[in-house]
């Protein structure tokens, strides 16, 4: 299965429309969004995905983004989520406490941590845990990015927006 890996889109909605276009043109239907969506207007524009996601660091009006999230048939967690796909156990954290991301991933406890905040895209294992940023959607320090995630191989690709 292939999953969709989103981060820090930050209102910028010509580059969200690119990535939801590309995940439909993939056929991935399951996006992991890993927070900082920042206004709730835009979370319209991932309708017709399977989205999960979680709050960031930027985003204010959590109660709006739930309300958002509701509207579209998407699910956001909290702060904080985990799930088993495909036998592969996942986090999903913002990443807003470096100590957290890398805690989560030396803990073994899962096999695929999603994180963003940091906007540089990055993949790497620790240990027996595939530890994954898909960058920033935004892309106003480095280039617009999302990941997507082979569930079957734990292969990670990047593309540019």
């Amino acid at each position: 299965m292939l999953i969709g890996l989103i981060s820090d889109s930050h209102d910028h909605v010509p580059n969200i429309k690119k990535a939801v276009e590309y995940f439909r043109q993939e056929g991935i239907e399951t996006v992991f969004h890993a927070g900082d969506y920042c206004s709730p207007f835009t979370i319209q524009y991932f309708k017709g995905l399977k989205l999960h996601g979680i709050f960031g660091n930027n985003d204010g009006d959590k109660y709006l983004l739930i309300k958002k999230f509701d509207e579209i048939k998407a699910n956001i967690h909290g702060d904080f989520y985990e799930t088993q796909i495909d036998r592969l156990k996942f986090a999903l954290y913002h990443g807003t406490y470096p100590e957290i991301t890398s805690s989560l991933a030396k803990s073994g406890s899962y096999d695929v941590v999603v994180t963003g905040h940091t906007h540089e895209p990055n993949f790497e294992n620790v240990g027996p845990t595939l530890s994954i940023n898909p960058g920033s959607v935004h892309g106003f320090e480095a280039d617009a990015m999302i990941a997507i995630l082979d569930t079957e191989s734990k292969m990670v690709q990047f593309k540019e927006l």
